[in-house]
């Protein structure tokens, strides 16, 4: 063994000599002992590789065990990928296709069975715990595309054939799995021996594919009612069908014909839509003695903003008069803020806000009563009054957007028939192909890292780093009340992939490769690339978009 050959293992600290040709798997063998897991995939100089990976020279390795995110998402694909071969196995000739993530879980369908999910279910995860018992490797390949176009062909995957028909690469990587080949946009497992946490039930018109729990890798993660965002996200997968549009090689196939204008413009009138119908809903409920507030929530990069400013234009042509209160402005003094666990002011918490004086401020205003409405100043940690009073009249609605606007707590004061409650999220249905869907996490933070760096001088590297603290409070303080909303937007577009393409991509080309973000960095332009650029010049300044791109004709 070649004593000038060393990799440093981030996991002990210290370097490891090894022989050029070795795999990550051989490096790890060594290392057993030390290592206190089997990892499924590693690190190296901050890109996630999988662990028959070879290495000809020094790099930086670290070792990922299931529970680190990316070990997570490696877990999932190649359990996607092992689904396949149960569904071709037992249903020669059906289609798999792999829609969301909801309910702690990720919704397939099956086309071309003739088996209820009731019926075919037990068969499929009877048939997955088989592959998983016989521990069959994951066979990473690289050849010539047409060759790969060729094997996909072969197995009638058209939506893989279409995608990279439209990006022209020279080479593709994909995989096989005892005798069939599929392709995915990350690395997979060493073999389907690490695949044992899992389970599939029916669900809804399909079924719900579990894998572990984020909390407890070793435990099946629990599924949740959530019928109100499987309509949000099935309502687009049905205007989706509407339009032949499913995944990214459709999108990319319009651009090549020249149709993109078209699609942006249904697009752009179907999300009209949808808030003239929310604000419809809210007239109505107005006009029978309730709705006079109007709570407007979701996730960081959601499109809040806009959507309630378009909800406004919307009720205004509905003969109804909104006025605008911001959460922000009922902090407690930064004295009085709750602290997270690192000990800094914790913004994101339900009782960084004066919950008693909100609520003290709306019963005055619901009663006929002016109220002075406070203005809170970040510089001095402070709340304080201006003189800026408010009255209700006979047609006002008060719109108030915030991330806690679902939660019951907030309004608990608050007489419920006087409370409409929307919740706005960027519902990603537009997949890469088949078996490879947009997560709708990854959807948000790409425009919250155009965002940041454009209008808040925010470089990608500091974006990418918060942004588990960002999800953090998210699944504390949004996620457990979304199924209170009375409504639901979906605040994403078919095309946005493809407009914040190359922006986005010049962006993360600044994440430097000695950091740990630039894995993330990475893993995010990879997303991109299966994307054709679109131009944003034929998007409407109105546009949900605008708020992350620029160029809207709302003040922000």
């Amino acid at each position: 063994m070649s004593a000038q050959l060393k990799v440093y293992c981030q996991n002990i600290g210290e370097y490891v000599p090894f022989t050029g040709g070795m795999t990550l798997a051989d490096i790890y063998e060594g290392l057993r002992d030390r290592i206190p897991f089997a990892p499924i995939c590693a690190r190296v100089n901050n890109k996630t590789e999988d662990m028959n990976y070879p290495v000809f020279a020094p790099k930086m390795v670290e070792f990922l065990p299931v529970e680190h995110p990316a070990g997570l998402r490696c877990y999932i694909r190649s359990l996607c990928m092992v689904l396949y071969k149960a569904v071709t196995d037992l249903m020669p000739g059906a289609r798999l296709v792999m829609e969301h993530a909801v309910s702690r879980g990720y919704y397939f369908r099956i086309f071309g069975a003739y088996v209820a999910p009731g019926e075919m279910a037990p068969m499929l995860r009877d048939k997955i715990s088989s592959i998983v018992a016989r521990d069959i490797p994951f066979e990473r390949k690289e050849r010539l595309t047409a060759d790969v176009i060729k094997i996909f062909e072969g197995q009638h995957l058209d939506d893989k054939v279409k995608l990279l028909k439209t990006l022209h690469e020279l080479y593709t990587v994909y995989y096989r799995l005892d005798g069939i080949c599929d392709g995915y946009y990350g690395n997979l497992a060493p073999s389907t021996g690490m695949l044992g946490v899992f389970d599939l039930i029916p669900y809804e018109e399909g079924y719900l594919l579990l894998g572990p729990d984020p909390a407890d890798t070793s435990r099946v993660a629990t599924p949740v009612s959530q019928p109100k965002l499987y309509r949000a996200f099935t309502d687009y997968v049905r205007f989706n069908s509407v339009m032949n549009i499913h995944n990214a090689g459709d999108v990319n196939s319009l651009v090549g014909r020249g149709d993109t204008a078209m699609m942006i413009n249904v697009a752009e009138a179907l999300h009209t839509k949808y808030i003239g119908a929310i604000a419809d809903r809210i007239t109505e409920r107005f006009h029978q003695g309730g709705s006079r507030i109007v709570l407007v929530a979701g996730p960081s990069s959601s499109g809040k903003t806009t959507f309630t400013k378009r909800l406004a234009v919307q009720l205004l042509t509905n003969l109804l008069h909104p006025v605008m209160i911001s959460l922000d402005d009922y902090f407690v003094n930064r004295v009085d803020t709750p602290l997270d666990e690192t000990g800094d002011y914790d913004y994101e918490s339900l009782y960084a806000l004066d919950l008693k004086q909100f609520n003290e401020d709306l019963n005055s205003l619901l009663t006929g009563r002016e109220v002075e409405l406070p203005s809170y100043s970040f510089e001095r940690g402070e709340r304080q009054y201006n003189g800026n009073r408010i009255k209700l009249g006979p047609n006002t609605v008060l719109l108030i957007e915030g991330i806690h606007g679902l939660n019951p707590e907030l309004t608990a004061q608050v007489e419920e028939r006087m409370k409409y409650r929307i919740y706005v999220s960027a519902l990603t249905t537009l997949s890469i192909d088949d078996h490879n869907w947009m997560s709708t996490t990854d959807n948000r933070l790409l425009r919250r890292i155009i965002r940041d760096y454009k209008y808040r001088g925010t470089p990608p590297v500091e974006t990418i780093r918060r942004w588990p603290s960002v999800q953090r409070g998210e699944k504390k303080w949004i996620f457990p009340f979304q199924e209170n909303a009375d409504s639901m937007f979906n605040s994403s577009l078919l095309f946005e992939m493809g407009v914040m393409k190359e922006e986005a991509d010049n962006v993360l080309k600044s994440v430097p490769r000695d950091m740990p973000e630039y894995a993330q960095a990475h893993r995010l332009r990879r997303i991109l690339s299966y994307f054709v650029p679109i131009s944003d010049r034929v998007i409407p300044p109105t546009s949900l978009l605008r708020e992350f791109l620029g160029g809207s004709s709302f003040h922000y």
